[in-house]
C-alpha cells in the first residue's frame, strides 16, 4: 500500500488511534520478510518526530530519512527544506507511525511526548531512537519498558558517554574508568561527585520564569498539539521550544535536561544497570508550582553505600571524581593510585556492547543504552526531579519502583494526562 494515503482514509486512521491506539494492525515492511530481521543489503528507513533542534541534527544518521514530522510549520518548512527530494513531511505524528515502509522513528520533541510516542512507535511495529531524558516521568518509563517487551521492539537511548567518546572532563572514555573500578583498587563503597569542578558543567541556570504573561499563539504553531498531554497553560514563547527545559509540565531544568548524560555512565560504572538508590537528600530554595528553580545539591544514596553527588553550586573544588576508601579518581583521569596506566593494562576488557543501533535493529539485540539501563538512569534523574518539586529528601523501593511512605512523591510517578492522550 502507498503510504500516500486519502483524506478519508488518513482520518479514518487518526480517528481509530486518537487515545492510545490499542493495538497497531500496521505490519512494517521488515516483518513481512522474516522473523523480525532486515537483509543484510537492506536499508534503514526512519521517520524523525520533532524537527526544531536535536531532529535536525540527525538527518544523516544510520538509515535513509522518509519522514519529518513537528507542529510548528516553520520548523517543518525548514527541516524539509534542508532533508531534500524525497522526503515527506507531516504534522501529526500518528500519520508518520502509519507508514508501514519506516523502520525506525526518532523521537526528538520535548520529553512531556517521549513515553507516549515510544509505546505508540513501538505499537506501531517501529524500533525506536528516543532522546534523553528517557521519559518525563518514572511511571512513563516503566511503561516503555513493558511496551518494548510486549511488542518486541529495539529501543535506543540517545546518551552514547557510557560506550564512547571523551567522557567530559576526564579526558577518557568510560572504558578505562570501567576497568579501574571493576578491579576493586578504590574498594567499596564509591561515591561520584558529579559538579563543573571535576568537568561536568550543569545547565545550572536552565530555570522557569514565574508568572508568565499569557500571548498570542503565533499562527505556525498548533500548541495544542504542542502542549498534548500537559495540563493547559497560557501559551507564553518562554514556555516553548528551547526554554520549555524550565517548566514541571515539559521538563526539569538542567537537571532534567542534563541529568541522564552524567548520571548514566555512573550506574554502568557501578554494575547497578538493573537498581536504583533507595534516598535522595536534597539542599535546594523552594520551588514554583510552574517554573523550575536552581537546586545547591542532590545526593543519591544505594543500598550498599554507594553515593552520586551532584554539586550544582561547584563548592567543593578539591573533590575527585570518584572516591572509594583505597583511592580516589580526579578531573584528566589523575589519581593517587601508583603506575595507573601500567596497571590498566593488566586489567580484562569490560563485557563488548552493541553501540550500532542499525546492528540491533538487523539481529534483534539489544543495544548498549536500551529501554531497561536507560529507565534506572532516567529514574535516578526523575528522583531527583520529585525532590525537587516537594522540596524534601526521600527513601525509595527500587523493586517497587516507588517511594516509601510518601503519597504526594508517589502521586509523580504517575502524572495524570491531559484528554485525549494516555499511555
Amino acid at each position: 500500500m502507498s503510504h500516500r494515503s486519502t483524506p478519508n482514509s488518513r482520518r479514518d486512521f487518526l480517528k481509530k488511534s486518537a487515545l492510545a491506539l490499542g493495538a497497531f494492525a500496521i505490519v512494517p515492511r521488515h516483518v513481512l520478510g522474516g522473523p523480525g530481521f532486515l537483509a543484510p543489503s537492506d536499508q534503514l528507513t526512519k521517520g524523525i518526530i520533532g524537527v526544531g533542534g536535536m531532529g535536525r541534527g540527525h538527518f544523516g544518521y544510520e538509515g535513509r530519512l522518509l519522514a519529518v514530522c513537528d507542529v510548528d510549520s516553520d520548523h517543518l518548512k525548514d527541516a524539509l527544506k534542508e532533508a531534500g527530494p524525497g522526503v515527506t513531511g507531516y504534522k501529526d505524528f500518528r500519520e508518520l507511525l502509519a507508514r508501514p515502509d519506516i523502520d525506525v522513528v526518532h523521537i526528538a520533541t520535548p520529553p512531556h511526548w517521549h513515553g507516549i510516542m515510544s509505546v505508540m512507535a513501538a505499537q506501531a511495529g517501529k524500533d525506536v531512537w528516543c532522546e534523553k531524558p528517557m521519559t518525563r516521568t518514572i511511571g512513563e518509563g516503566k511503561r516503555v519498558v513493558e511496551a518494548m517487551e510486549q511488542y518486541g521492539r529495539i529501543f535506543r537511548l540517545n546518551t552514547w558517554f557510557r560506550f564512547e567518546d571523551n567522557f567530559y572532563g576526564m579526558g577518557t572514555t568510560v572504558k578505562p574508568i570501567k576497568k579501574l573500578v571493576d578491579s576493586g583498587i578504590l574498594g567499596w563503597p564509591l561515591k561520584f561527585t558529579i559538579s563543573g569542578v571535576t568537568g561536568f558543567n550543569w545547565k545550572f541556570y536552565w530555570v522557569g520564569k514565574p508568572n508568565l504573561e499569557p500571548q498570542p499563539v503565533p499562527a505556525a504553531l498548533d500548541y495544542d498539539f504542542w502542549l498534548g498531554p500537559a495540563p493547559y497553560k497560557p501559551y507564553n514563547a518562554h514556555r516553548v521550544h528551547g526554554t520549555f527545559r524550565g517548566y514541571w509540565d515539559y521538563d526539569g531544568g538542567g537537571l532534567g535536561d542534563m541529568g541522564q548524560h552524567y548520571i548514566d555512565p555512573v550506574q554502568y560504572l557501578l554494575g547497578k544497570d538493573d537498581t536504583s538508590p533507595i534516598r535522595v537528600d536534597l539542599d535546594a530554595p523552594q520551588q514554583h508550582d510552574d517554573a523550575v528553580g536552581t537546586w545547591r545539591r542532590i545526593e543519591f544514596t544505594y543500598a550498599d553505600g554507594c553515593k552520586i553527588v551532584l554539586d550544582g553550586e561547584n563548592k567543593d573544588t578539591s573533590v575527585p571524581y570518584i572516591e572509594g576508601p583505597k583511592g580516589k579518581i580526579y578531573r584528566g583521569f589523575r589519581s593517587d593510585i601508583p603506575n595507573l596506566i601500567k596497571f590498566l593494562d593488566t586489567l580484562p576488557e569490560p563485557a563488548t556492547q552493541i553501540t550500532t543501533f542499525s546492528e540491533s535493529v538487523r539481529t534483534r539485540k539489544k543495544f548498549a543504552l536500551n529501554e531497561r539501563n536507560g529507565h534506572r538512569s532516567s529514574t535516578i534523574v526523575n528522583m531527583g526531579k520529585i525532590a525537587l518539586q516537594l522540596g524534601r529528601s526521600l527513601d525509595f523501593d527500587p523493586v517497587k519502583q516507588e517511594f516509601i511512605n510518601d503519597e504526594a512523591a508517589n502521586r509523580l510517578i504517575h502524572q495524570p494526562m491531559r484528554g485525549p492522550w494516555k499511555i
